[in-house]
């Protein structure tokens, strides 16, 4: 018969095991939230660009929510904005911008809009999505206003934006002055296949320099929104990205 005392040593040296082999056993690691995915954001770099596309480029990739490339005319063509969330038409010359893309890029850009993707215009991309010419997209339900006299100089502005705009672009004053750099004067275009645009911003001051007419600016819608199949769309006439206090805008 086995003495008490063993019995009880025997188990205590099982329990003792049983407590090192709990406290030596790797730990379960700590439930952590998934990383929440960047958007995706293509700047088209290629021929009809000017300066801000360095600025833009840097801009974008100081946002911890977003990844941003350089994508040429022949990228475009090569089908590879699938993947992106966005594309991003710079300032510079918009149509050189259309015709370096061709008929076969401009429709590639069409397509990712349509079946869901955004688009962003800054000056020559505002120009770019208007169908003012052949080489735009058309894309956008707008008419640029004295598109004779869009060589009307460079300058700060000033301009108010709607309450939408405000809520949109996370602006704490309606009235903001803002760079401009000859980008379109915008009006509604009034086609049967497009939605209207919603105006975020117009110009409250202008610039009618190298004989452009005065009194035409003000009024001008400066910021604009609208649809196109499934995508989205935002213009901006005016250069927030070379506007170091309001290139949160971006």
């Amino acid at each position: 018969m086995t003495r008490p005392s063993a019995w009880i040593a025997a188990l205590s040296l099982l329990l003792l095991c049983r407590t090192v082999a709990i406290a030596d056993s790797p730990t379960e690691p700590a439930a952590t939230e998934p990383a929440a995915a960047k958007t995706r954001v293509a700047v088209y770099g290629d021929k009809g660009t000017g300066s801000s596309v360095q600025v833009l480029l840097g801009t974008l990739r100081r946002s911890p929510h977003l990844e941003a490339d350089r994508l040429s005319a022949e990228d475009i063509r090569a089908g590879k904005l699938t993947g992106y969330d966005v594309i991003l038409h710079p300032g510079g010359g918009a149509r050189v911008q259309g015709n370096t893309l061709g008929d076969e890029g401009r429709e590639e850009v069409r397509r990712f809009v349509r079946e869901g993707g955004g688009y962003v215009g800054i000056c020559a991309g505002a120009y770019l999505a208007t169908g003012q010419v052949d080489a735009y997209l058309g894309i956008l339900d707008a008419e640029i206003v004295d598109y004779e006299h869009w060589a009307r100089g460079k300058g700060d502005v000033e301009i108010s934006l709607s309450p939408r705009g405000r809520e949109l672009l996370g602006a704490e004053a309606d009235r903001l002055t803002i760079q401009y750099a000859q980008g379109p004067l915008l009006a509604p275009g009034g086609k049967a296949d497009l939605p209207d645009y919603e105006q975020l911003a117009k110009f409250e001051t202008e610039i009618a320099l190298k004989g452009a007419p005065r009194g035409v600016m003000i009024g001008a819608s400066a910021i604009v929104t609208g649809e196109y199949g499934k995508g989205r769309i935002i213009c901006f006439s005016p250069h927030p990205e070379k506007t170091k206090e309001l290139r949160p805008f971006v």
